[in-house]
């Protein structure tokens, strides 16, 4: 692990030394808060997911629900149980609880750094918080529904995994916002997420389909964010094509005072 926080640090500061010189270094980091958040562009149409990108999570989230009734994927589970159990008796981490969270916050890392991603503030923050409520609420849902036992025999919550469906849905949003800059930002988002399950298993947390369905849920909550905000993002930014009247919401900041403000073009 140490070895990926090392080259993410060294990606970032490639960029950072590219961008800004130690003189300029707080004028710059100013200018681009300054512009990512007080910014809102249109940027809905640069949203759309093909279809075929929603066939790897639920690729993943297939083989996750068919461990209930098809017994070898089941029995699957119990053979890598075993093998860690065997391999690694004593092993305990909480590392994964901040694995989980480390993609979405290299996304703002970035931002911050001067390394531009698809959306600005506003709009990567809606699609965030849409691909949290998609994924907490299904999630909760089946979680209360499978009653899986854990490996540790804790609850009953074991199905699907949380903290990894927390690092994919991460992943997967910094994939979105980062790869077109360079496709090593999704490499190191991924390989994070996927620790992030290994040590869930390794902490008898979770069944290995668990995790895999975990994960899939994870990137599907922040795929379908990306197909459904752009309609979400029409209401609020919104042109009346027989009048011509355009009407735009969007945060605005005063004396100290953070809120929305309303602008039509009538």
């Amino acid at each position: 692990m140490k070895y990926i926080i090392i080259a993410c640090l060294f990606l970032t500061s490639l960029e950072v030394s590219a961008q800004a010189v130690p003189d300029t270094a707080k004028k710059k980091l100013g200018d681009t808060i300054k512009k990512d958040i007080l910014t809102v562009p249109d940027t809905v149409r640069n949203l759309h997911s093909k279809a075929l990108a929603f066939v790897p999570p639920l690729a993943l989230i297939t083989y996750g629900a068919l461990s209930f009734p098809v017994h070898p994927i089941r029995r699957f589970d119990y053979y890598i149980r075993n093998e860690v159990q065997d391999k690694y008796p004593t092993f305990h981490s909480v590392a994964e609880s901040y694995f989980q969270f480390s993609p979405i916050a290299a996304v703002y890392v970035l931002n911050l750094a001067g390394v531009e991603g698809k959306n600005r503030f506003v709009d990567r923050t809606a699609l965030l918080g849409l691909s949290a409520v998609i994924f907490g609420g299904s999630t909760g849902i089946i979680k209360k529904t499978t009653h899986r036992l854990r490996p540790n025999g804790e609850n009953t919550m074991s199905f699907p995994s949380g903290h990894t469906g927390t690092a994919f849905m991460g992943a997967e949003f910094l994939a979105q916002e980062f790869s077109g800059k360079s496709v090593w930002y999704g490499v190191a988002g991924y390989t994070v997420a996927t620790l992030t399950g290994v040590f869930r298993i390794g902490n008898r947390d979770h069944w290995f389909s668990d995790t895999v369905a975990g994960a899939g849920i994870g990137m599907l909550s922040t795929k379908a964010a990306y197909f459904i905000y752009p309609h979400i993002r029409n209401l609020l930014t919104h042109t009346d094509q027989k009048t011509g009247r355009t009407a735009t919401l969007m945060p605005s900041y005063q004396d100290g005072v953070p809120g929305l403000s309303l602008a039509m073009r009538l």
